[in-house]
């Protein structure tokens, strides 16, 4: 029998193909950054062209991937444009880039030490470091996400097993009352599928006020608790945010821990995207008491620029980790909770993450990550000033590199500023609210973005 060599080509073969790519690759990168950002691919056209691929004859591997790379041009929001002002999601850093060619290549199996113990180890290595970056205790352990909401339903998994033994065997019905997590109005809502998820059902989320400014009020946190507990709930954990998703606010992180360690409850951090600015000796003092966490989150694909799918999760309590998803079975070669992940974490089979964020720090340090995250922010205070000037209102306090404008009256609203500035395809800006309010949002993760990419923005909202 002879192998396909498609799949399988020989050196000669790979070369050709490997070097192509790049060319393809670096082609579309200079044709999305002279472009627009939208999509403006002709979708009854692609989808005809792709409605006709059967699979019945093979087509020119060469003639797909330069096919595929055409259609994503002008098929997707383009993040990697210097205009792209919208959600968290970076530009990738070239070495992240390059661990994914790399892993692809290689394909290592994480889930079990025995079978890529250097890459265990470098991921080991790399949490241990960022564990003491945030100021975790000694000890502290955790592993690499498919990104934040896997970690902070790692972070609640945890919550529940310790809050009852039984949990892990019985589920909610372990509980004599209904279980509660306690998370601002303003965080991130995946909070709800994961109580799904979980078992205990999206009623065990309580929403808590937030003080006016888009953070969660520490008074009302304290009153709820207790009129749960009066009640006969269970309060479970209490999950703060560094960074919303809306305005980069923060919640009171110490008024947070010492509530937690009043009412005995697991206490979670989701810094998914401020996080990163444990980067900066500048900025760190913003996720002042993080540290205190019984558990963090942190997304290396936001702020750190690495390629989608890289979240991290870690804890002060490896102990608990290990009992909420400890399995044992007899074709796993090894089953031990130091160094075996599957032992560990919510996935089985594991791709090598933890590679494109250790390429990426281990190239530039943390001071070359300092200056990735000032600079953002940095561009965000002059752009914040600049619309000052011109009479619109910053509605978000934040120290991240994002902002929430409110435009004067005669220029219109903020819908419309925002459908305007999208339609010329020269930025991606988003709409959204504020305590209530619509704003314009943006914000500033690719580190390829410069002063004159805001000027042209300003120029457009002052027009």
């Amino acid at each position: 029998m002879t192998t396909n060599t498609t799949l399988f080509p020989d050196q000669n073969e790979r070369a050709t193909l490997n070097k192509n790519l790049d060319q393809y690759i670096d082609a579309s990168l200079t044709t999305i950054g002279k472009g627009t950002i939208t999509p403006r691919e002709n979708l009854t056209n692609f989808r005809k062209t792709l409605s006709a691929m059967q699979f019945q004859a093979p087509q020119n591997l060469d003639n797909l991937l330069q096919w595929t790379l055409n259609t994503l041009e002008t098929g997707a929001v383009q993040m990697t444009h210097k205009g792209y002002l919208g959600l968290f999601n970076p530009a990738p850093s070239y070495p992240s880039e390059a661990a994914d060619r790399i892993v692809s290549a290689l394909n290592p199996q994480n889930c079990v030490w025995s079978h890529a113990p250097v890459a265990v180890e470098i991921e080991a290595h790399l949490i241990t470091q960022i564990c003491d970056r945030i100021g975790l205790p000694k000890g502290s352990v955790g592993h690499f996400t498919s990104g934040g909401s896997e970690a902070n339903a790692t972070a609640f998994l945890c919550a529940l097993t310790r809050a009852n033994e039984n949990y892990a065997e019985h589920g909610a019905r372990a509980f004599r009352g209904q279980p509660r997590i306690y998370i601002s109005k303003e965080s991130h809502l995946a909070w709800l599928k994961i109580a799904h998820q979980n078992g205990v059902g999206r009623q065990a989320i309580r929403l808590v006020p937030t003080d006016g400014h888009g953070c969660m009020s520490a008074t009302a946190l304290k009153t709820i608790i207790e009129k749960d507990t009066a009640q006969g709930d269970i309060p479970v954990m209490i999950a703060a945010t560094a960074g919303t998703t809306n305005a980069g606010m923060v919640d009171p992180l110490h008024a947070c821990a010492d509530i937690a360690k009043t009412s005995k409850l697991w206490y979670h951090v989701d810094a998914a995207w401020g996080g990163a600015l444990i980067a900066s000796a500048r900025e760190r003092h913003v996720l002042d008491g993080i540290e205190r966490a019984d558990s963090v989150t942190i997304d290396a694909h936001k702020w750190f620029a690495s390629t989608m799918g890289t979240g991290m999760f870690f804890t002060a309590h490896p102990e608990t980790l290990t009992k909420t998803f400890r399995v044992e079975t007899s074709y796993m070669p090894s089953n031990d909770e130091d160094v075996d992940l599957y032992v560990n974490s919510m996935m089985w089979s594991r791709r090598f993450l933890g590679l494109r964020l250790f390429l990426s720090l281990a190239s530039v340090g943390w001071e070359g990550y300092a200056q990735h995250v000032e600079h953002g922010i940095n561009l965000i205070d002059y752009l914040n000033t600049q619309m000052h000037k011109h009479g619109w209102t910053i509605a978000n306090n934040s120290r991240m590199a994002v902002t929430c404008l409110i435009p004067p009256k005669h220029i219109g609203s903020a819908e419309d500023m925002v459908k305007k500035i999208v339609a010329s395809g020269t930025h991606w800006v988003s709409l959204t609210k504020i305590e209530g309010q619509p704003v314009l949002r943006a914000c500033i993760t690719n580190g390829r973005t410069q002063k004159a990419d805001i000027d042209a923005l300003i120029a457009q909202c002052i027009a």
